[in-house]
């Protein structure tokens, strides 16, 4: 029988994507079994092209995991006709087998197979506008994470050749008079001294990059009336400031798809990690599945808000009776977090000092 006169109506195909630069790896589910495993180019193209003419006529549902790929084929596979979903990779159920032999191909058979038996949810998809206001916040973090690697670059040339900056210029915060200070400082060896002219440049050139990302943030926020009014409420509560806010919005993006606190708290990385077995469940502290660009954020604004909140100060000073300050600010921080949801999702200013 001819391809052509092949007819899948009203039967359903899952396919697990295991994604690649060069490559896709893909398993085909269908009627409870594996039908088939094949490797072609990475294009939605090529796989609706193969689908539809293997198995035409069919419904087609796919799957592959978040990475750096984005979320690009996505959208691709959806204006194809093709239902597809992105997982979180520690959300897919692993055998111990595939846990032992980690392979492209057992990666897609495994996708494909919680795929048909609806073990698998996907993450939320944000829209192309969305995305790439993301992209120059994560722009952002990525060169201020440059600027520190470059100041410790500058720090251990320092130590190397024995050198110290006189106590009088501030170094917290590397400030003009610092940097001046360092680019007087006599250092014999001319060598020496056009190597930490180099490093310095190189930190100015990405000083000037933080602050210009930084512009073009404040430029798409105040042409965009819906996002400014949102940034507005945020920056209306202690310990957010303006780059708290933008990171939270481009993060979050619609704050209504987290139902509960819990679900939002788990999504950045506030929940604890449980191990149970039997009648006996031990807590293990903070999931290590989180938002790496949130987490951290909130933790370091909670340390600002409990300086400038009452009630927050009020809280962490009962917290710190019963436990050590670190662990205290951690629920001070979900106590944050619950905040920000509360303003956001009400479209109502922070009010200090009330206790919830």
């Amino acid at each position: 029988m001819k391809n052509t006169e092949l007819n899948f109506s009203g039967q359903k195909l899952y396919v697990g994507i295991d994604v690649h630069k060069k490559s896709w790896d893909i398993t085909i589910r269908l009627n409870g079994m594996r039908v088939k495993k094949l490797s072609m180019d990475p294009s939605p193209e090529e796989l609706n092209k193969y689908l539809r003419k293997h198995y035409p006529g069919g419904t087609y549902y796919t799957v592959y995991e978040a990475g750096f790929s984005g979320f690009w084929a996505n959208r691709e596979l959806e204006n194809l006709g093709i239902h597809n979903i992105i997982v979180n990779p520690a959300d897919v159920p692993t055998r111990s087998k595939e846990r032992r032999n980690k392979t492209d191909r057992i990666d897609s058979g495994k996708l494909a197979r919680e795929l048909s038996v609806g073990h698998l949810e996907g993450i939320y998809i944000p829209s192309e506008s969305a995305e790439s206001i993301r992209t120059l916040v994560r722009l952002r973090r990525q060169f201020v994470t440059d600027q520190t690697r470059q100041k410790n670059r500058i720090k251990s040339l320092l130590m190397f050749l024995g050198k110290t900056v006189p106590e009088d210029v501030e170094e917290k915060h590397w400030s003009k008079n610092y940097i001046t200070a360092l680019r007087k400082m006599e250092i014999k060896q001319p060598e020496a001294k056009q190597t930490l002219e180099q490093l310095l440049n190189n930190l100015e050139s990405i000083r000037k990059q933080i602050a210009t990302v930084v512009k073009q943030l404040r430029e798409y926020v105040s042409s965009n009336e819906e996002v400014k009014k949102i940034i507005k409420l945020l920056l209306s509560i202690p310990g957010v400031g303006f780059i708290v806010a933008i990171t939270l919005y481009s993060e979050i993006i619609d704050i209504n798809r987290f139902k509960r606190l819990d679900e939002l708290a788990t999504y950045i990385g506030f929940s604890p990690a449980v191990r149970s077995s039997g009648d006996r469940e031990r807590t293990l502290g903070l999931s290590k599945q989180r938002n790496k660009y949130l987490r951290n954020l909130l933790i370091e604004s909670s340390w600002t808000a409990i300086r400038n909140d009452p009630a927050l100060q009020m809280a962490y000073g009962k917290l710190c009776k019963r436990m050590l300050g670190k662990k205290a600010i951690i629920r001070i921080s979900k106590k944050l977090l619950n905040r920000i949801r509360y303003v956001w999702s009400n479209n109502q200013p922070y009010v200090i000092s009330v206790v919830k």
